[in-house]
């Protein structure tokens, strides 16, 4: 009689012991191969970008554009080929096209009642404007017409930049596969911070502070992204897994923290966004985690 080694928690159902390779390896414990390959290829796109004067200063090499330029050309292609490749590779292997027609369903998921989508919409720049007015100890400043005009323009650019870059991984692939095994609190708190730290080589960069960044800076918005993953999670699990509800979550805060916030603020600085949003992201943590005893909205488990 033979027996097999078991198998890895992460390992997907149908799996077999007796696989090998690399494919095997991946069917055998895709979550770490998720997190592996979204750090390893975008670390490795990233590299001409940190290594240029925009970055440490070894290549002698400016990115063009200025700062939003540079940022554009060196920093998205490897946000585009971390996350959303490493979740469509692991997926395609582990699960073939069924588990990719149920990736494209949470994607495209836009039928989700108005409530969500308002809710969205208002309560990201309302919790931005009180944690900053408890920051500056000041009231706001209506923004201009212009501003105005151009924030719904500039939230869809953003949802198809930084949206469809980080989330179809971070909340789509990873998020339901951790939570369906160990619940979504610990879920939350292992992505929360392996999203965050996935932004860490960034931090030598223009994007981040440059080399002589301080080193609470990476540690606050590791924080961040712990609390705001928080309300993440409770997003999706209320919204039915609806990823464009979450992408929308996601982006409308990087859109106001980049559009409207500088002018309804002048007296705050550049640093004091971070700060901004990590007051809010650990007040609707908080509150979601009281309301909710931990549960962020996943269903319960039906008997059988």
């Amino acid at each position: 009689m033979t027996t097999h080694a078991p198998l890895s928690p992460m390992a997907p159902p149908g799996s077999t012991a007796g696989e090998r390779g690399v494919r095997g390896s991946i069917r055998h414990r895709p979550l770490i191969w998720f997190f592996a390959l979204a750090y390893g290829l975008s670390w490795a796109a990233w590299s001409p970008y940190i290594l240029s004067e925009n970055g440490v200063g070894v290549w002698d090499f400016v990115f063009p554009g200025g700062r939003a330029g540079s940022q554009l050309l060196g920093v998205l292609p490897g946000a585009y080929l971390g996350p959303v490749t490493a979740a469509l590779l692991v997926t395609s292997i582990t699960e073939g096209r069924a588990g990719l027609r149920v990736w494209r369903g949470r994607m495209t998921r836009f039928r989700v009642s108005w409530r969500w989508y308002l809710l969205v919409l208002l309560s990201v720049p309302a919790a931005l404007i009180l944690s900053s007015a408890a920051l500056a100890g000041e009231t706001p400043v209506l923004p201009a017409a212009t501003v105005l005009a151009a924030y719904l323009p500039a939230l869809l650019i953003q949802m198809i930049t930084t949206g469809l870059a980080e989330e179809p991984g971070w909340r789509e692939f990873a998020m339901p596969r951790m939570q369906k095994r160990y619940g979504a609190l610990v879920a939350t708190f292992v992505v929360g911070p392996v999203w965050g730290a996935w932004h860490l080589p960034l931090f030598l960069t223009e994007w981040g502070g440059g080399p002589d960044v301080a080193l609470i800076e990476p540690v606050e918005f590791i924080a961040t992204t712990i609390a705001f993953s928080v309300v993440m999670t409770w997003v999706f699990n209320k919204s039915g897994e609806s990823m464009p509800l979450v992408m929308l979550l996601h982006c409308g805060v990087n859109n106001f923290l980049s559009t409207a916030w500088s002018d309804m603020f002048p007296s705050l600085t550049d640093s004091d966004a971070a700060h901004t949003f990590f007051l809010a992201a650990v007040a609707g943590a908080a509150i979601l985690l009281v309301a909710t005893r931990g549960r962020l909205g996943q269903p319960k488990k039906r008997l059988t």
